[in-house]
């Protein structure tokens, strides 16, 4: 891959995210639901870099390009799919519930540049998914297991956690209640931190100690921008302010005794 391929597949991958969550703020507005926009967003960032590693260029291997892909997708019908069925069971997404509320009547014109700011920064996902396909190293080796490896226990830790907590919820005791059980007893958010661990496998494969695939380099940013989004943007601080609003003193005392990222094992609390 040459500078020239590398500007015109990041500018196609740009363009492709806008038109994506330009259709998701089209669906949020006609439905009244911002759960959708997440939805939209995960199996659109999936199929671009899918696509993207799938592009023919010349010097990769196809078996990469396969792995690749595959397994963009697998994670975007996986958590696409769940974010959908807790869409369809639930009403707004908190989030941008409040975000709406803040805007007033301008809620949709700041919605609509909020998702186009998501889009760009969406870009380096979608790049590292692209440039892992596309090392030139001539065949399958570690670096393309361990990253394969990494994504599928990040696949599996995340649907553990989402299906945790969906149990939890489930309880009718629980109603008002914080989740500290399981993998949410030494975590907060362990499905962020899964979210991210996935992200985490792409540069494995993209970067080439020989030199050859000097872009590879490039992939490292997806991990330290999901990490940003997650733990500083619309993930971790938004939410733990919906969380304070509605359980108050018993989040603050979660916060107290409870990672909010990295998962920590600490022995229950009598």
């Amino acid at each position: 891959m040459n500078v020239v391929q590398l500007l015109a597949a990041t500018s196609m991958i740009a363009a492709a995210l806008s038109i994506i969550m330009t259709a998701a703020w089209l669906v949020q507005q006609r439905s009244g639901n911002s759960g959708w926009v997440d939805v939209i967003w995960t199996i659109g960032t999936g199929a671009v870099g899918a696509l993207a590693a799938l592009a023919p260029i010349t010097g990769s291997l196809f078996a990469r390009q396969l792995l690749v892909a595959g397994l963009a997708m697998l994670w975007a019908f996986r958590l696409g799919s769940h974010i959908a069925v807790r869409t369809r069971g639930s009403g707004d997404d908190p989030r941008y519930r409040h975000m709406a509320e803040t805007w007033g009547s301008d809620a949709p014109r700041q919605m609509f540049w909020l998702l186009q700011k998501q889009a760009i920064a969406s870009v380096p996902l979608a790049l590292a998914i692209m440039l892992a396909g596309h090392n030139p190293r001539p065949q399958l080796d570690l670096p393309d297991l361990l990253g394969g490896l990494i994504l599928v226990i990040a696949i599996a830790g995340e649907k553990l956690a989402d299906d945790q907590l969906r149990k939890f919820k489930a309880e009718p005791g629980n109603r008002n209640a914080v989740c500290d059980v399981g993998l949410w007893r030494w975590s907060r958010h362990p499905n962020y931190f899964f979210e991210w661990l996935g992200w985490c496998a792409y540069p494995l494969m993209a970067i080439n100690l020989s030199g050859e695939n000097p872009f590879g380099w490039l992939s490292l940013i997806a991990p330290a921008c999901m990490y940003w989004l997650l733990v500083h943007v619309s993930g971790i601080p938004p939410l733990e302010a919906h969380m304070l609003r509605s359980r108050g003193e018993a989040f603050r005392a979660y916060q107290r005794r409870t990672r909010a990222f990295f998962p920590v094992p600490t022995t229950p609390q009598n």
